[in-house]
């Protein structure tokens, strides 16, 4: 391609989003290509009050950025490897895989309290099924409640309860030294004032205390590479969950730039692939594909190259935490495509097939459930 055409990424429109086509468009720059971002409405995006694995597809973050660039309206679509099918498109590819952010999982609280250290009863916000699973079977304790939403949602969500009381509580007892006279012997609790200490609060802070609160979460688990990115990491305490313990999402926090074969492709591929993550996420998502989980059940798969080979680490559980198949491998780097695949098909006989054939009953129950009420 010219080095004077610019390419023409799409995008979703949510913040994180954004961010993350940006690092993309920057790097193109650096190396004097131009490049656009263009928002593009998804699915996913429209349906906001339904959990992904009830929407009854894969790639409901996907396939509407992906139409644009199969349709020749776009260049190249900008996704979140792990929202992204294991089957792609015909023509289409995933012409480069940036080097990836934090592949793991983070527990964020408004106290800084470990997962160990919470309560018994309290509760655990998440979106997906596998980090569900993974706090039922680490804590079968917790109650664990949906959470959707974008990161910051998430976050002002978690934040919004014990903010609410803290401002009631200053403005309370700022109301009540006004109404002290010099005589009474008072001492102000705080070291600011009400304004003061609304004017250091972060901006998500502060939306959080104008959210109206519907669950009161103690605590909430979203990708590592998700706060790092929207910036939110330095406004919350969180704790990195353990790999091996909670295993990723396949492709977690890495990016994946999809075009049609060709020159474009090939360029995006030049400029902006990143050897180990795809030898790494391919293992992942080939683990994946043969298994056949989808979004319907909850499997974590995470692979790290350790010298020449790819240690590779699988957990498949039942949607209540209770039932799981769990195994690591290495895989040999130069041929790991088939050892994944071997692999994959190891832990089918093992009983992931069953536990996964029984998530997709669940799923469709719950899907016809759902149709049932809404013919009613």
């Amino acid at each position: 391609m010219s080095t004077n055409e610019t390419i023409r990424l799409a995008t979703r429109g949510s913040d994180l989003a954004m961010r993350q086509a940006a690092t993309v468009k920057a790097a193109l720059s650096d190396r004097r290509i131009d490049a656009e971002l263009v928002e593009v409405e998804t699915e996913g995006d429209r349906v906001s009050d339904e959990l992904i694995h009830r929407l009854g597809k894969t790639g409901a973050f996907v396939r509407s950025l992906d139409e644009k660039v199969i349709d020749g309206e776009l260049d190249a679509a900008v996704h979140s490897m792990k929202d992204m099918p294991t089957e792609q498109p015909d023509g289409l590819i995933i012409a480069g895989i940036p080097a990836r952010a934090a592949p793991g999982d983070a527990l964020v609280t408004p106290n800084g309290r470990r997962l160990e250290e919470l309560p018994e009863g309290a509760t655990v916000g998440t979106s997906s099924l596998r980090r569900q699973a993974q706090i039922r079977n680490a804590r079968p304790d917790l109650t664990v409640e949906p959470l959707r939403g974008n990161v910051d949602t998430r976050i002002e969500k978690l934040l919004a309860p014990s903010l609410q009381r803290e401002h009631e509580e200053r403005t309370e007892e700022e109301k009540e030294r006004k109404g002290r006279t010099d005589d009474d012997d008072y001492q102000f609790p705080y070291e600011r004032d009400v304004e003061e200490w609304f004017n250091d609060l972060a901006e998500v802070e502060r939306r959080a205390l104008e959210r109206e609160v519907d669950v009161e979460y103690d605590a909430i688990v979203l990708a590592e590479a998700g706060l790092e990115r929207s910036g939110l990491d330095h406004n919350v305490e969180y704790q990195q969950l353990p790999t091996d313990e909670f295993v990723p999402a396949p492709g977690q926090g890495a990016l994946a730039v999809a075009a049609v074969e060709g020159e474009t492709a090939e360029t995006l591929h030049s400029i902006l692939d990143h050897p180990r993550t795809r030898v790494e996420t391919t293992a992942e998502r080939t683990v994946l594909a043969e298994l056949g989980g989808g979004c319907v059940a909850p499997i974590g798969v995470h692979a790290v190259i350790q010298g020449e080979y790819v240690h590779t680490a699988v957990q498949v559980f039942d949607r209540d935490g209770e039932e799981s198949v769990t195994a690591t491998r290495d895989l040999p780097v130069e041929d790991h495509a088939r050892a994944a695949r071997e692999f994959a098909r190891d832990l089918a006989e093992k009983g992931a097939d069953d536990l996964i054939a029984e998530a997709r009953r669940e799923n469709d129950d719950e899907m016809e459930a759902k149709r049932e009420i809404q013919e009613e």
